[in-house]
């Protein structure tokens, strides 16, 4: 018997327009001079909720369980704050580590363990260590010290507010954004 069709999803913050388009200009720059596009695949977002597979069949049933999910904090403030890498290979915005947001990603990630039945993720719990990536794990070792020497030098202070999060579906080749809650 076949296995039902399966999407790609995960959680994210979407910032708003000027930061959307900010950020997407650091992804191309990337690309454009140290040859890295994987960071193109998504747009700018602060992952909420590692990628997980849903059933096609039941993506409505996915969409109604989110749209239930309640936050008591929103609308809040991001801030970004200059650029940080995970070394050797990913470069990103950092964005800080505030309550608000830390008890949004816990609080959904809950949520979503108790409402989606995700109690034997296939994914470590890790920490969570909220950030924007711009170049990402197809960056060659060899010119990260470039990459790194590049941003260290630049300033980028940004704010957005948050008032909902989003799912995002991959579409085969890239992410995009799905619903907004």
């Amino acid at each position: 018997m076949a296995k039902p069709e399966q999407n790609l999803y995960f959680l994210a913050l979407i910032p708003d327009g000027p930061v959307l388009t900010e950020v997407m200009a650091f992804k191309q720059e990337v690309k454009d001079k140290f040859n890295s596009k994987g960071a193109l695949r998504s747009p700018p977002h602060i992952t909420l909720h590692m990628p997980f597979k849903w059933r096609v069949d039941r993506e409505a049933q996915l969409i109604e369980k989110l749209s239930k999910f309640k936050f008591d904090q929103y609308p809040f403030q991001v801030t970004l704050d200059g650029f940080d890498f995970f070394e050797p290979r990913v470069v990103f915005v950092d964005v800080a580590k505030t309550e608000v947001l830390t008890h949004l990603q816990k609080e959904l990630s809950m949520f979503v363990r108790r409402e989606l039945k995700f109690f034997n993720a296939d994914y470590k719990d890790r920490g969570f260590h909220p950030h924007m990536t711009i170049g990402f794990r197809d960056l060659k070792k060899a010119i990260f010290p470039e990459v790194k020497a590049h941003y260290q030098e630049q300033s980028y202070q940004r704010q957005f507010e948050v008032s909902g999060f989003c799912l995002l579906k991959h579409n085969g080749s890239r992410w995009e954004e799905f619903r907004s809650f």
